[in-house]
């Protein structure tokens, strides 16, 4: 099973702390797709690692039952998440992992939960730049943001509606607003590709594809209450919320789903007897 790796956060001697690698995290591949498979803890100290000693640029995306039926049909798709550490969303991708591995996800790390997690997790104030959404829904998250984690800076680049066929004058506002942490909010597979074509390590060190956060961080989007959430069905209470954008989602997505992770399965050969 091919395998990532993972941080920690630990004290030297001289008493400043330091991330150092961990144990191997292993990678559970749904669809073909590598899913990073890391607790809670794991995960946050992954992305505290990226952005405080600027490891280069990662692209996070998550992966759940509606993202891998559009990867199944969007080849490009594909190609942008293989490119991305993409991190498990949602009880569908853990019945696959059920079938396909013999073992769930250590967490369900969907962008919704982890996204503030981290930012409350992460001490060090950053610079996170929010792109997306509309122009109200914006403005309303970074306040939101801002009383929730005072300590970081939040710059309001643009809402989603500027003009795609001429990038640039977003790019420059990035890149001069010099960003730690990009959250962009475009949809699914729009934010993927926007950020795989035009955004670098001169950009952001970290970009997070994060779909509809700033619509449930704004407040325009009721979230699911803890019950319903700790039972994994949250997409129950969304598609309550909004049946005419979501039944194809849910009502048809999840079979179409179920039935791509039958049919991948039953193309595996049978593992060997050792």
């Amino acid at each position: 099973m091919p395998a990532s790796s993972s941080t920690a956060l630990k004290q030297p001697v001289d008493g400043a702390p330091q991330l150092v690698p961990e144990h191997p995290v292993p990678v559970l591949p749904i669809l073909g797709m590598p899913v990073h498979d890391l607790g809670w803890n794991q995960a946050l100290a992954l992305l505290e690692r990226k952005l405080v000693l600027r490891d280069g640029f990662t692209h996070i995306a998550f992966l759940n039952a509606n993202n891998a039926n559009v990867m199944v049909r969007d080849p490009e798709y594909r190609d942008v998440l293989s490119r991305c550490l993409v991190l498990p969303d949602g009880i569908g991708v853990d019945v696959a992992a059920q079938f396909l591995h013999g073992g769930r996800f250590t967490a369900n790390l969907n962008g919704t939960d982890f996204v503030p997690a981290a930012l409350t997790f992460i001490s060090k104030p950053l610079r996170v730049g929010l792109l997306g959404a509309t122009s109200e829904v914006l403005q309303a998250a970074a306040r939101n943001f801002r009383k929730r984690t005072p300590w970081h800076d939040f710059i309001e680049i643009s809402d989603g509606y500027f003009d795609r066929a001429d990038p640039q004058v977003i790019l420059n506002r990035i890149e001069d607003a010099r960003i730690d942490l990009l959250l962009v909010a475009m949809g699914t597979p729009l934010q993927e590709k926007w950020v795989d074509r035009h955004l670098t390590a001169e950009h952001a060190r970290v970009v997070i594809s994060v779909g509809a956060l700033l619509d449930f961080v704004s407040g325009r989007v009721a979230r699911a209450p803890g019950w319903i959430r700790q039972l994994r069905s949250e997409w129950l209470f969304r598609l309550w919320l909004e049946p005419s954008r979501l039944w194809r989602r849910y009502v048809l997505g999840i079979p179409v789903f179920l039935g791509h992770v039958i049919r991948h399965r039953l193309r595996q050969p049978d593992p060997k007897p050792a």
